[in-house]
């Protein structure tokens, strides 16, 4: 019979292999779910893997759905390697959204002399107001001790229903048809692409730079050394004269902020305007992102690629499939608990011991 021992010390190779193993036994899963709902597993397949990366058409598509990903879980990654669980990314990200979109919908003749600098404006409004959101889940927790879990949770459907509250009153389209819906932003106001044709923007340049100065700021500046010594122990940090109060407010600031950028980005960039349909669930979303990406920039871009490839994928498989639309959310639970099944075996080891032994052993 197999049996978990104990490793004298984690194994880094396992740590490395993990996420890796994970998406192997996810598409094994998913091979047999289309197998149990009458679908031809390879077709499947190629709708996740395939796909999104066949054309450059299908890449600009990829780099709109991982952008978001990417920038929230950067920010996401700061909270939970300094211990602090953020789990409401989704509203910072709404708030972001609608600091970004005010900012849009003021575009025209009185702005005119701000010229492309607007967007510059819309990405600075989304950051703020993504901050803002998450300041109060911080001054609560500062001030009250409250658990930064329920708080940051709740605040989700809080945003959302402020969202709900503009968009169906006082922001909407008065020549909308009544619809739930925001004037289109002007051209001006619009997130510049990078190709003519294509949807792809400068988000995803603003998100690779963001990248490289996250993993600057985690693993080569005193303040994220101080982040990451207060997450994995408190007491020593402590000692060390390190301030956890400091460290709170440094991590769901940046979380917050990121999280608001990919809301300004997501308004100005692929929507083009407010609705209702805004939270799409990337802020939930990137909690997998962050730790299948090992809470590591580098790993989170490729996290975050795999995770956009999912959306892409379930999208293509209820169209071309007719696969309900939850699929997308089904790979990702899968993803998720097959990866946090295989980090066992970063501290654990298999072992066979023969039933004899076994039993002689209890």
């Amino acid at each position: 019979m197999l049996k978990l021992e104990a490793r004298p010390q984690p194994s880094r190779l396992m740590s490395g292999l993990s996420p890796l193993l994970a998406l192997a036994i996810t598409v094994l899963i998913g091979v047999g779910l289309f197998l149990i709902l009458g679908k031809d597993p390879l077709r499947g397949l190629q709708m996740f893997f395939v796909e999104p990366v066949k054309s450059l058409y299908a890449l600009s598509e990829l780099s709109i759905k991982a952008t978001p990903l990417i920038l929230i879980a950067l920010g996401l990654a700061v909270c939970f390697r300094s211990n602090v669980w953020n789990i409401g990314a989704e509203g910072q990200f709404v708030v972001g959204a609608l600091a970004g979109g005010w900012v849009a919908m003021q575009a025209g003749p009185h702005l005119a002399w701000m010229g492309r600098g607007i967007v510059a404006a819309i990405l600075l409004a989304g950051v703020l107001g993504g901050m803002a959101w998450a300041a109060i889940v911080a001054w609560l927790r500062d001030r009250f001790n409250a658990n930064e879990i329920l708080v940051s949770l709740m605040l989700v459907y809080v945003a959302a229903m402020v969202l709900n509250y503009l968009v169906y009153g006082p922001w909407k389209d008065p020549q909308g048809y009544n619809f739930p819906q925001t004037i289109n932003f002007l051209p001006e106001s619009r997130i510049p692409r990078l190709v003519p044709g294509l949807r792809a923007h400068i988000g995803t340049l603003i998100a690779l730079v963001a990248v490289g100065a996250f993993w600057v700021f985690l693993f080569r500046t005193y303040r994220g050394f101080a982040q990451q010594v207060g997450g994995l122990a408190p007491l020593a940090a402590r000692y060390a004269g390190f301030s956890s109060r400091s460290a709170l407010w440094t991590a769901l600031l940046l979380s917050g902020g990121m999280a608001g950028l990919a809301g300004a980005l997501e308004a100005a960039g692929p929507l083009g305007q407010l609705t209702p349909y805004v939270p799409v669930g990337y802020g939930f979303a990137a909690i997998i992102v962050a730790f299948v990406g090992r809470l590591h920039p580098v790993g989170i871009v490729l996290s975050g690629i795999l995770m956009s490839m999912f959306y892409i994928g379930g999208e293509l498989a209820q169209s071309r499939m007719a696969l309900p639309k939850s699929i997308t959310g089904v790979f990702q639970g899968l993803l998720l608990f097959t990866l946090l099944a295989c980090d066992t075996l970063i501290h654990y080891r298999l072992r066979w011991q023969r039933r004899a032994a076994a039993a002689k052993g209890a």
